[in-house]
């Protein structure tokens, strides 16, 4: 069961998605809110998994309000305005409704938030995480914990591994690093670039998103992520 809340400062969108969430066996609509500032109060001592999230609100949007929380629940924006689209999912959210949404619109972004919290669960309970693994530098052998890794990109002779707050560069081909990375977590989207698979936040025809940096989908790797895209989308 996901413990969920609503955030709206129309009381009558809240009614609706009361009625629409009643309707969903796996979603328990614990607590509903006008104002924001409560909502946070509410989520320092209660368990929240998801939160439909209108964003033009007054006082704090709900754009700002995901901003503040250092580890945000599931996020499923509620809004009647599309320009916020792109901003909403670099915040991680999970959907996008548009007012007025219909309920087989809703449902579908209970799926996807089930499907998360499911996955997360398992993996979680598992025993099984990436391995860590030595990468030569200079004279050095570093550790690296792939689970860290963002992605590599290829410069000349040399292959650069990003990490969060590290760089570390190599004397390999990408073809090694294809051996060195488990295709399970890794994607290769351009013959300059690998990425993690878990890191990535956006993804068009041409780009990838590793958090917020943008790179390039090669022409010869296209099918692969739109293979990856179709294996991770539910319709």
């Amino acid at each position: 069961m996901l413990q969920a809340i609503a955030i709206d400062d129309e009381p009558i969108a809240l009614e609706i998605i009361k009625n629409m969430a009643a309707q969903v066996s796996f979603i328990d609509l614990s607590a509903s809110f006008t104002n924001a500032i409560e909502a946070l109060d509410y989520m320092q001592t209660h368990k929240v998994d998801a939160i439909f999230l209108d964003i033009k609100m007054p006082g704090i949007s709900g754009l700002e309000l995901v901003k503040s929380l250092p580890q945000a629940p599931i996020i499923i924006f509620t809004t009647a305005y599309s320009e916020h689209a792109v901003q909403s999912f670099e915040l991680n959210a999970i959907d996008y409704l548009l007012k007025p949404f219909s309920f087989t619109r809703f449902l579908q972004a209970c799926n996807k938030a089930h499907e998360q919290v499911t996955l997360k669960s398992n993996y979680q309970s598992s025993s099984l995480a990436l391995p860590s693994i030595f990468i030569k530098s200079g004279y050095e052998q570093i550790k690296v914990d792939l689970e860290e890794l963002l992605y590599a990109e290829s410069t000349g002779n040399y292959v650069k591994f990003f990490l969060a707050n590290q760089t570390i560069v190599s004397r390999l081909t990408m073809s090694e690093v294809e051996v060195l990375l488990p295709l399970s977590a890794f994607i290769r989207i351009h013959r300059s670039f690998i990425v993690a698979k878990k890191k990535i936040t956006k993804i068009d025809k041409r780009s990838v998103w590793v958090l917020q940096k943008e790179l390039p989908v090669g022409s010869f790797y296209s099918n692969a992520v739109e293979q990856y895209v179709a294996q991770n989308s539910k319709t």
